[in-house]
């Protein structure tokens, strides 16, 4: 008897009354999917995609049970607790099989310190970071969950999320998010379900190299960074999960000859405007009503002169921004928000999009050595005023003028800023078409491109700027069989869904390949 509907209705209105009007005899309902349409600011509609339910039936979201397989053999090995490692392990342990993870850095609750430590006193830990470390770079990026992918394994990948202590909310909104605050509680309960169904973690456990045999990989040589011990570890299939700011890893593949092809990728600015002046832009005189959340947006922009776009990519409304340096001597930054994004900024990166081909050629590593030089100079132009955590800052109108802004409004950044001239540090066709697409999202968005409007530098790892080559059938690397480039890092993903989609496909792949 159940059936789905679609209604729109205004912010004062209920479901159950909308529903009374359609339809007759329903006893309940399950929300598929919950937007906002704000094109008349004067009529804000919620929309809902509904599955209603009659005669006393019960809703129910699918568990997604998984059927085992009979292994005997060594550990899957995966190498990075990020959204991709973390979910390959746990769709194989799911599946009967073991797996043995592999983390250089260190489990949230240490993670975190050293994290705090680093934006209150600078002091860097490069193998423990706002990137390396259990959950990976998503455990301090606002745990949004929005993607443009179309995976099967995205309702499994919200419902394991669910499980372990997100809100069910993320299930069906059309923005979904964590938040920094509840993830980093929920990743640990992540790893304590693999643990339980046999899988063993191995932090402050650096990879040195693979183990290759001819051109297959059979397992891998790691550290132990406490102790100092060195030993090989086997398994018919090594998971590489590192994430996009693994460059040592890279290295690597590049001494073993592993197929490695350079992708276009983009950089530019962390933008941040006051919470209530987003809010407003969006929601007009509405911009504080209950049933409303913290304003969002998504902008774009096709600079036909240059032939590049320009787009805002991980906004975080209520949010803060962060210094996301992974490596002395290179500044990086990204933004976060807590669940209640209640923060009084809201920031996101605007970025140019970079054409490989176009600026690199045929040379697979010229784009990571490129943005390793432009995340240095954003770094010195902290260390040569002292500084030595702060980010680089400033206001979007000096960046059109090309001056400093030698007093700067008071942002979010936990780690503070420091007034540099930004326009001095871009590249020419990245600062040209972002003044362009500023200009641009301020005819979409009055007030967008305002006095108000800080910038922070650099956001220079949306994505990964190369990929490693796998086989698109198999999955492993199209050089060396045995090897399963994964998730961000890979160039396969953009995001926490994403790569948690691609670990659960490549763990679904070597589930068949072992059932042979």
């Amino acid at each position: 008897m159940k059936k789905e509907l679609q209604i729109k209705i205004p912010l004062d209105d209920s479901i159950e009354d909308h529903l009374n009007k359609l339809t007759s005899g329903w006893t309940d309902y399950l929300i598929l999917k919950k937007s906002v349409d704000a094109r008349n600011k004067s009529k804000i509609l919620l929309v809902y995609f509904l599955e209603v339910y009659f005669k006393q039936e019960v809703p129910e979201r699918e568990i997604f049970e998984l059927n085992k397989v009979h292994y005997d053999g060594d550990p899957i090995i995966v190498i990075g607790s990020g959204p991709a490692g973390l979910f390959a392990a746990l769709r194989l342990c799911e599946q009967g099989v073991p797996v043995k993870v592999l983390e250089q850095g260190s489990e949230t609750k240490e993670r975190i310190l050293k994290i705090n430590k680093f934006w209150r006193y600078g002091e860097l830990d490069e193998t423990n970071n706002t990137c390396f470390g259990e959950g990976g770079a998503g455990l301090f990026s606002d745990g949004k969950l929005i993607t443009r992918i179309k995976s099967p394994f995205i309702p499994y990948v919200m419902r394991r999320l669910v499980e372990m202590g997100a809100p069910e909310e993320i299930e069906y909104l059309a923005n979904p998010h964590v938040g920094s605050d509840k993830i980093r509680r929920l990743i640990p309960y992540l790893r304590q379900k693999i643990e339980a169904l046999g899988g063993v973690f191995l932090f402050k456990t650096q990879m040195l190299a693979l183990l290759v045999e001819g051109k297959e990989v059979v397992g891998v040589e790691a550290k132990d960074l406490q102790s100092g011990k060195v030993e090989k570890i086997y398994s018919p299939a090594v998971i590489l999960a590192t994430g996009h700011s693994a460059n040592s890893v890279y290295e690597h593949l590049k001494e073993i000859s592993v197929e490695i092809q350079g992708q276009s990728f983009a950089v530019g600015l962390r933008v941040e405007h006051p919470r209530t002046a987003i809010n407003l832009m969006q929601y007009g005189e509405k911009w504080d009503h209950e049933k409303l959340e913290t304003a969002n947006y998504k902008l774009s922009y096709k600079d036909t002169l240059n032939h590049v776009g320009v787009y805002s990519f991980c906004m975080c409304p209520g949010g803060y921004v962060l210094n996301t340096s992974t490596q002395k001597g290179q500044m990086v930054c990204n933004g976060m928000s807590n669940y209640k994004r209640n923060s009084a900024f809201s920031n996101s990166a605007v970025v140019v999009s970079v054409d490989y081909e176009k600026h690199f050629g045929t040379d697979a590593f010229a784009g990571l050595r490129w943005r390793t030089d432009l995340e240095g100079r954003f770094e010195k132009s902290i260390t040569d005023q002292g500084g030595i955590k702060e980010l680089p800052a400033q206001k979007l109108n000096d960046l059109i003028a090309n001056r400093t802004s030698f007093t700067l409004p008071k942002g979010s950044s936990l780690s503070g800023a420091l007034p540099v001239n930004l326009a001095e540090l871009l590249p020419k066709f990245i600062l040209d078409s972002f003044i362009k697409g500023m200009e641009n999202f301020n005819t979409k968005m009055k007030g967008f491109a305002s006095e108000d409007c800080l910038l922070y530098g650099i956001e220079s790892r949306t994505s990964a700027p190369l990929r490693i080559v796998r086989d698109k059938d198999s999955l492993q690397s199209t050089s060396h069989p045995g090897l399963y480039p994964a998730g961000e890092g890979a160039g396969y993903a953009g995001g926490i869904t994403s790569s948690a989609c691609d670990g659960v496909r490549i763990a679904d792949k070597i589930v068949s390949l072992l059932e042979k």
